[in-house]
C-alpha cells in the first residue's frame, strides 16, 4: 500500500537538523561574537541611560532614607548621634589600650570609622541587595537596571554625609585643620563613586542569582575590619607596614583618609586603588552584560 507523497507523518523520515558551529575542540555550540558584542553594547546602553536618570535615582535614595526613619523625631540624625557615641567610647577605650594620645588618636579613629562603616563596608553590604530590594519595580516598571545601582549609591551617600559631621566636630574640638591637602580627597572620592556603581552592578547581579552570597560577604567584611588599620594605625606594625599593601581595602582607605588628616597618600596607594577600580569595572561590565536579560526572573 502506497503512502501519499504529500504526507511524511508515517514514512519515518526526519529532516536533518541545520548544522551547528562547534567549539574549538568540538565541545559544543560556539557563541557568535556579534551576540557577545550585543550583550556588552546593551549593558553599556543601560548604564548610560541610568546615568541620565540620576535625578530619579537620587529621589528614590532619599525616599528610602525617609521611609526608614518615618515617624522619628530626629530622623536621619539618629545616625549621627549613634556614630558619635560609638566613636567617643571607642576612642577613650582604645587610646588607653594602645597607649596613644587621645588628641592624635581620636581624629584618626573618627575619620577611619566613618570611611569604613558608612563608606566601604556599608556600600558593599548594601550592593548585595541592589536588585532584590527592588523586585516589584523591576517587574512592573520599564527602566534601566543601572538606576537601582545609582539608587543604592545615593542612599549610602546620604548616610555617609550625615555621619561625616562627627569627624568634623572632632577636628574642631581638637583644633585640627587638614589644610589644602584635603582637596586631594576629591579625586579619591570620585574614584569611590565609580567603584560603588561597579560594585552594585557586580554584587547585585551575583546575589540576585545566588542568595547565599550576602551572608558570606558579611562574614568576610567582619574579618577584613580587624586586619585593616581602622581602629589601629599602620605605624603600630613597625617594619611590617609594607604587608598592608596586600590588603586592597587599605589603599582604598588611605587615598581618602590621608588628605583629611593633612597628609598626602603614597603613590603606591594610588596605583593599587586605580588597578582595583579597573578590575572592578571590567568584571562588573562582564557580569552585568551576562546577567542583565535574566535579572527580572532571578529577583
Amino acid at each position: 500500500m502506497m503512502v501519499s507523497s504529500g504526507s511524511t507523518e508515517h514514512t519515518g523520515f526526519t529532516a536533518p537538523a541545520p548544522p551547528v558551529a562547534a567549539g574549538p575542540n568540538g565541545s559544543g555550540p560556539l557563541e557568535s561574537a556579534p551576540r557577545t558584542r550585543s550583550r556588552v553594547v546593551m549593558a553599556c546602553k543601560d548604564i548610560a541611560d541610568g546615568f541620565r536618570l540620576w535625578r530619579l535615582a537620587a529621589t528614590l535614595g532619599w525616599l528610602d532614607i525617609r521611609l526608614q526613619f518615618s515617624g522619628s523625631t530626629l530622623g536621619p540624625f539618629w545616625l549621627t548621634l549613634t556614630t558619635a557615641i560609638m566613636i567617643g567610647s571607642m576612642g577613650l577605650i582604645y587610646s588607653q589600650l594602645f597607649h596613644l594620645v587621645l588628641k592624635d588618636y581620636l581624629p584618626y579613629l573618627s575619620i577611619s570609622i566613618i570611611l569604613w562603616q558608612t563608606g566601604l563596608s556599608a556600600l558593599i553590604l548594601e550592593s548585595c541587595w541592589t536588585f532584590t530590594r527592588a523586585t516589584e519595580t523591576l517587574r512592573s516598571v520599564n527602566m534601566p537596571y543601572t538606576v537601582q545601582a545609582l539608587r543604592t549609591m545615593m542612599r549610602c551617600g546620604i548616610v555617609f554625609s550625615y555621619n561625616l559631621v562627627v569627624p568634623v566636630v572632632v577636628f574642631l574640638i581638637f583644633g585640627i585643620s587638614p589644610g589644602a591637602d584635603v582637596v586631594l580627597a576629591l579625586p579619591a572620592l570620585l574614584l569611590w563613586l565609580v567603584d560603588s556603581v561597579a560594585l552594585c552592578l557586580l554584587l547585585g547581579c551575583a546575589c540576585a542569582r545566588f542568595r547565599d552570597i550576602p551572608p558570606i560577604v558579611g562574614s568576610v567584611m567582619q574579618i577584613i575590619f580587624y586586619i585593616t588599620p581602622i581602629i589601629w594605625e599602620p605605624k603600630q606594625v613597625a617594619g611590617h607596614a609594607w604587608l598592608l599593601y596586600f590588603n586592597p581595602f587599605y589603599s582604598l582607605l588611605e587615598i581618602v583618609r590621608r588628605p583629611f588628616l593633612g597628609q598626602i597618600p603614597s603613590a603606591m596607594s594610588w596605583l593599587i586603588s586605580g588597578g582595583i577600580s579597573v578590575v572592578f569595572c571590567l568584571l562588573a561590565l562582564f557580569v552585568f552584560s551576562r546577567s542583565r536579560s535574566k535579572l527580572a526572573f532571578w529577583v
